[in-house]
């Protein structure tokens, strides 16, 4: 890499979901005897390795991974907690490792790593009894309407279905009377390594039809039967995730199984559109398609 200081350099190669990641990830990591993080908010989740597209066998076998299969469905996690243990173990690491390979598609895993979370205000009790309140007695909508209010920005890229981070969000803006994503991004922390941000892209229909046959290929894989073994934990905010969610509507019996198949479809291109719309803003990212891998590795090793 392209750097004169002594520090190690973390590459970091994210992108949308479906555009290829994995195997390049793989190639970076083996060429560079680097092992790989992952920064896949699902992957860390024992049990939903077809729903989340999680390394295989064989692939982890190539590659030494962290970060992957290490949590039980129940266990809490956030962003937060991503930083403080990526980067404990980035600091082991980099005793032996020049150059470590992280990779994924969780953007606030990423900006976690890259940027650092920023310490946030305590919520009033009061307050967040007040908005778990009115969810249960109106549910999700009329909250979803005050964030978009006090929040376009973060409005247009959350989970607008994930009630917890929705309401999370709103708690902040009305704590503060500003708007969360000022508060996200508002100061980078240094870090005692380079980081080189490679991204990958694809046209958007290429990448739709990539989005679904891998549907498609997971169904073919067990994810019907993946989703009916963790259908017992539904509530879970871990199992808050496409793919899942969908399937669940099937054996609630809301949905015929090619209905749910196709929301799995629908929704996933959606969540590939939120992710472009949260890395373009950040313009430390070199994008490729992923084809252009002699670019990428030129990059990589200039």
């Amino acid at each position: 890499m392209k750097k004169i200081s002594k520090k190690g350099n973390l590459i970091i190669l994210l992108g949308p979901t479906g555009v290829g990641k994995t195997e390049l990830s793989l190639k970076i990591a083996e060429k560079s005897g680097s092992p790989i993080l992952s920064c896949d908010s699902r992957q860390l989740y024992k049990n939903l390795t077809v729903g989340t597209a999680a390394p295989t066998k064989k692939q982890l076998e190539r590659v030494k991974h962290y970060f992957v299969g290490t949590l039980e469905l129940t266990d809490y996690y956030s962003a937060s907690k991503y930083e403080e243990d990526a980067l404990l173990l980035l600091a082991s690491l980099f005793n032996t490792h020049r150059n470590i390979v992280m990779t994924g598609g969780s953007m606030m895993y990423i900006d976690a790593i890259s940027k650092g979370i920023d310490e946030l205000p305590t919520i009033d009790e009061q307050l967040r009894k007040d908005l778990l309140d009115l969810y249960n007695e109106k549910g999700l909508e009329p909250i979803r309407m005050q964030l978009k209010l006090l929040d376009p920005e973060f409005y247009h890229v959350v989970d607008l279905k994930n009630h917890k981070r929705v309401i999370h969000a709103l708690e902040i803006c009305l704590m503060t009377g500003k708007p969360y994503s000022s508060l996200r991004t508002n100061t980078k922390k240094e870090r005692p390594f380079n980081i080189l941000k490679i991204g990958l892209k694809r046209e958007r229909e290429e990448l739709y039809e990539r989005i679904n046959l891998r549907v498609d290929q997971m169904m073919r894989d067990g994810l019907l039967d993946e989703t009916r073994s963790v259908y017992p934990f539904r509530s879970l905010n871990s199992l808050n995730t496409v793919g899942y969610k969908e399937l669940f509507n099937y054996f609630d019996g809301i949905w015929d199984l090619d209905f749910a198949i196709e929301k799995i479809k629908q929704n996933t291109r959606i969540y590939s559109r939120k992710q472009m719309t949260w890395f373009k803003k950040d313009e430390e990212i070199h994008w490729f398609h992923p084809d252009q891998e002699k670019e990428i590795m030129d990059l990589v090793w200039s």
